[in-house]
C-alpha cells in the first residue's frame, strides 16, 4: 500500500493526458536516463540535487517526482518541494514500475530543442482548423506542458521558423505533417510513441474530420462541426486554440472511458 506521499501508477495513469494532470519531474540519474531515455508524458527533466534552485518553479502546484525505483532521488527531492510550498508526491516503484505495468513513454529524441525557457516551439499557418488544434493539444497533454504555438501567414511559416527557431508542422514539405492518407496528429502519436486505444480512437475522428472522409466514424461530421464552428468564433488563433482543447479534452475522455457509455431518454421502453 502506497504512503500519503507516493501515487501508484495505476493512479497516474488515469491523470495523465487531463487538464488537471500534476507536473511531473524525472530526476533519475544520468546512467539511468542514457540506458533508457524516453519519459513519461509531459514529464520534465531536473537535477534532484539542484531542487533549492528551481523548486519555486513549482510553488502551489501538485507535482509527482519520477525516479527509477521511487527510492531516495524521489522522495527527497518530493520532500523539499513539499517543504517549498509544492503539493509533491513521489510515483511508487519509479519508472520502472510505470513501463513494467505498459505506461506510455515519450521517446525524446523526437523532441525539437527547446528554447532557454526549456519549451519546445511550434509554427503553423494562421487559422486552425482541425490538425492543427489536434497536434497542440496532443503535444501540450502529452508531450510538453510548457510548449509555444505559433500561428503565422501559410507563405512565412518556413521563414518564421528559421527565424525563430521553431519547428513547423502542417504543412507540406516538413517532417511534422501529413504521410499517405494519415495527417499530422497521427504522425506525432507515432513519432513520439503514444500510441494507446483511447489516442488511436481520437486520431480515426480527427483524420476523417481534417480529411473530408466523414464517413470513416460516425463521430467525424459532428466534431467536423464543432471545430468550423469555433473557428468562426474566434479572430484570435490563440483564443481558438484555448477553446479547442477543451473539445479534445471532451472527446479525448469519451474516447478512453464513455465509447460504450449510451443515451436516451425518454427511455423507448417507457415512452412519455
Amino acid at each position: 500500500m502506497p504512503s500519503n506521499t507516493e501515487i501508484t501508477v495505476s493512479q497516474l495513469s488515469r491523470l495523465i493526458g487531463l487538464p488537471g494532470a500534476p507536473a511531473i519531474i524525472d530526476v533519475r540519474m544520468r546512467e539511468d536516463i542514457d540506458a533508457d531515455p524516453r519519459r513519461l508524458p509531459g514529464a520534465a527533466r531536473y537535477e534532484a540535487q539542484a531542487v533549492p534552485s528551481w523548486a519555486s518553479q513549482f510553488a502551489g502546484r501538485e507535482v509527482v517526482v519520477v525516479c527509477q525505483k521511487g527510492g531516495k532521488l524521489a522522495q527527497g527531492t518530493a520532500a523539499w518541494l513539499r517543504q517549498s510550498g509544492v503539493r509533491a508526491e513521489t510515483l511508487e516503484g519509479g519508472f520502472e514500475a510505470w513501463s513494467a505495468a505498459g505506461g506510455l513513454l515519450v521517446k525524446p529524441d523526437r523532441l525539437p530543442v527547446p528554447d532557454a525557457a526549456g519549451r519546445t516551439v511550434w509554427v503553423t499557418r494562421a487559422r486552425p482548423k482541425v490538425d492543427r488544434i489536434a497536434c497542440p493539444w496532443l503535444i501540450r497533454r502529452f508531450v510538453d506542458p510548457s510548449a509555444i504555438f505559433l500561428f503565422v501567414g501559410a507563405s512565412e511559416v518556413a521563414a518564421v521558423a528559421d527565424q525563430f527557431d521553431a519547428t513547423p508542422f502542417d504543412i507540406d514539405g516538413v517532417f511534422w505533417s501529413h504521410r499517405g492518407d494519415r495527417c499530422s496528429f497521427d504522425t506525432m502519436i507515432e513519432e513520439f510513441g503514444l500510441s494507446c486505444t483511447p489516442l488511436e480512437r481520437l486520431a480515426d475522428i480527427v483524420r476523417a474530420a481534417d480529411t473530408d472522409r466523414l464517413d470513416l466514424v460516425p463521430q467525424a461530421a459532428g466534431f467536423l462541426a464543432a471545430s468550423l464552428g469555433l473557428s468562426r468564433m474566434f479572430r484570435d488563433d490563440l483564443e481558438q486554440l484555448d477553446a479547442g482543447v477543451t473539445l479534445y479534452d471532451a472527446f479525448y475522455r469519451w474516447c478512453r472511458d464513455a465509447t460504450e457509455e449510451t443515451h436516451d431518454w425518454p427511455s423507448r421502453s417507457n415512452p412519455a
